[in-house]
């Protein structure tokens, strides 16, 4: 059995709401195993059992760690998003908090070639900005803000996660599919409207509660510092920023006149910003009547 440690208690889950379920006329029958009532309408989340996997799945993340394998944190819904982020880059690890981009995993040759237009970029508006018009500084920096913003988590991921950890497995549908047709085992926080079916290690709990979402992936994110710390392996933030990397990627820079350079590059900028648009948020919840109530948002299509 793996190393591993789980100071928390069914009070603390509690009191973060951990044990909110959806309501009863939105819940998935497969998650009937993890339900302990229906109160007010509402299933309630047996945290016994809750705390039980999550005793459970600790150790594996532990093994993944120490088989120097890396982890991606996926949650993009805006409750998980920024304790994803945190989690992950605290941990050293992989993540995905703004958007999945289809093929993220499946075909990562062509996220690989829009990583080295993100290096290129950064390096034409580092070392080129003599030959460029105001106007055209702002439209490559808006370019480079748009592909960071979708691939500054996995800028630079070159081989497929030994483990993907998601919030709300229903509303990452896109990246739970890819992860199983590569045999990528997933670990995932699941309420009762979601389909436990495809996930390995099921973390059931509320998984629309802020709180309840930082608890448990603040857990998961110490196990792993703690391994890493054990086994002496270094905790490298994934948003680094590696002048040799830039420089591995790119051919050396020419010595562009400035028309001719001003001319391709007015090009290479109305090209557009490689698909990366429609990026929304959803509202998730709202309150009636004094009473939070939980939307199902598990089936739409989050990008």
């Amino acid at each position: 059995m793996e190393e591993s440690f789980c100071d928390l208690s069914i009070k603390d889950l509690i009191e973060v709401g951990a044990h909110f379920g959806h309501q009863t006329h939105r819940w998935n029958p497969k998650m009937r195993i993890y339900i302990f009532e229906e109160k007010n309408g509402l299933y309630i989340i047996d945290l016994a059992k809750t705390l039980n996997q999550l005793r459970k799945v600790l150790p594996q993340v532990c093994k993944v760690v120490k088989e120097n394998k890396s982890i991606l944190f996926v949650g993009t819904k805006k409750q998980a998003k920024c304790v994803i982020k945190e989690a992950a880059i605290e941990a050293g690890e992989f993540f995905v908090a703004e958007r999945w981009l289809g093929g993220m995993l499946t075909n990562m040759i062509t996220i690989r070639n829009s990583v080295k237009t993100l290096n290129k970029i950064e390096r034409d508006l580092s070392q080129r900005t003599s030959y460029l018009t105001k106007k055209e500084i702002a439209l490559l920096a808006k370019r480079r803000d748009k592909l960071l913003k979708n691939l500054e988590g996995v800028r630079y991921l070159k081989k497929n996660p030994g483990l993907m950890i998601v919030v709300d497995p229903g509303y990452e549908k896109i990246a739970v599919a890819e992860a199983k047709k590569l045999k990528i085992p997933v670990l995932a926080l699941v309420d009762t409207n979601c389909d436990p079916t495809p996930i390995d290690y099921v973390i059931p709990c509320n998984d629309d509660s802020l709180k309840s979402i930082r608890l448990i992936i603040n857990v998961i994110k110490d196990n792993i510092i703690k391994t890493k710390k054990q086994q002496g392996i270094e905790i490298v933030s994934p948003i680094r920023v590696i002048e040799q990397d830039l420089i591995q990627d790119l051919p050396p820079p020419a010595i562009y006149p400035e028309e001719e350079f001003n001319s391709s590059l007015s090009a290479s900028l109305l090209a557009g910003v490689d698909g990366f648009d429609n990026d929304s948020e959803k509202d998730e919840d709202c309150v009636k009547d004094g009473i939070l109530v939980k939307q199902d948002v598990s089936s739409e299509d989050p990008s």
